[in-house]
């Protein structure tokens, strides 16, 4: 069934889900999601981009199979905006056609959301080397929600919420998907202040925290022990954060923090709810592994990749396509049920701001 035409901001948010690839997981782990109870509860509008077809025999074969017991959506209850793919799809081998077909359910879902028919978007893993494959050459899903959006300006912040102390980790990337040699060339005094300020933005607009405490991991080991392993955190990093904070008298920022302990206390604050204040708001990481091998760490199953700059919320799973397990039954949806709740209390934060103005 086609989605309805919604104008303006309705009851509830409106959520946009894409299945990602059709040879991976995303379809299975979108149905498992939408059965999920306490998902259920949250009360939003929920729209599948993708080819009912593929919603229909995954159903199928997720409710044949005798490796889970776990609650599976119905296609025909939900709403569906179908994109149908050109040519036969196979679960476990993502191809051309699989490449060709994400991208399609993915660029329909930024058009329709721009077009004001929805509040976010989940998008479900795709396989970069698929859509390559169909001639589609973005770095990812991010590149093209960023083009599609005409903004520049964009940052992938990674959120996890701590089943131990409710604690929420928020760890924003100045670089993501380059060379390690490529590092030191990007990280600029202005790619760092960019990146400050986005992220000062995003935790007021979409998180509501207008007084935010952020640490800043420094570059080099030991932040450069005063310059005997390094020179970028004297030579600049250090007079930048000193700036800032004049600008941003509301702002707390650290010092740059050595990367190698930077991480004690926001594991201290997920698993201990006495230690709680140790956690800082956000933290910022220099690059990709940097941030994202201690987030994993910590949040591995609850870690949701969340797109900040855009005009409209994104989130998404923080993992891939897991091919070699498609149609099996043993995807777990935990990730993609903390996206998709992630969504819609930003959702929320961002219409009662817009209210607000």
């Amino acid at each position: 069934m086609n989605i309805l035409q919604h104008s303006s901001w309705q009851s509830k948010p409106r959520i946009a889900l894409t299945i990602g690839d059709p040879a991976g997981i995303g379809t299975e782990i979108i149905l498992k999601s939408l059965a999920d109870d306490n998902l259920l509860t949250l009360d939003a509008e929920f729209t599948i981009f993708g080819d009912q077809r593929y919603l229909e025999e995954n159903y199928q074969l997720l409710k044949n199979l005798k490796t889970t017991n776990i609650q599976i959506a119905d296609p025909a209850d939900l709403k569906v905006f179908d994109i149908r793919s050109d040519g036969e799809i196979t679960l476990g081998f993502g191809n051309r056609k699989s490449g060709a077909a994400s991208f399609a359910y993915l660029d329909e879902a930024i058009a329709q959301t721009l077009a004001g028919k929805f509040d976010a978007i989940v998008t479900a893993p795709i396989a970069k080397s698929a859509w390559k494959q169909a001639g589609h050459n973005y770095a990812g899903q991010t590149e093209l929600l960023a083009e599609r959006s005409h903004i520049d300006d964009f940052g992938m912040l990674f959120v996890g919420k701590s089943p131990h102390t409710d604690w929420v980790l928020r760890a924003l990337l100045a670089t993501v998907h380059i060379p390690l040699r490529e590092v030191t060339r990007q990280l600029t005094p202005t790619l760092i202040e960019q990146k400050l300020e986005l992220l000062r933005r995003s935790l007021l607009l979409d998180f509501g925290i207008s007084d935010p405490r952020i640490a800043i991991a420094g570059i080099n080991p030991h932040s450069g022990e005063q310059g005997q392993l390094g020179i970028e955190e004297c030579e600049w990093l250090q007079p930048l954060i000193d700036r800032y904070r004049q600008q941003h008298p509301n702002v707390q920022i650290s010092n740059p923090i050595p990367p190698d302990t930077m991480w004690v206390n926001p594991a201290k604050a997920w698993r201990d709810r006495a230690q709680v204040g140790l956690g800082y708001d956000a933290y910022l990481a220099m690059y990709h592994d940097q941030g994202l091998i201690p987030v994993k760490l910590l949040a591995f199953d609850r870690a949701v990749n969340t797109t900040i700059g855009l005009p409209f919320v994104r989130t998404s799973p923080d993992h891939g396509t897991a091919f070699d397990i498609a149609g099996k039954g043993i995807a777990d949806p935990a990730s993609t049920i903390e996206a998709i709740t992630l969504a819609i209390e930003l959702a929320q934060i961002r219409h009662k701001n817009k209210q607000g103005a």
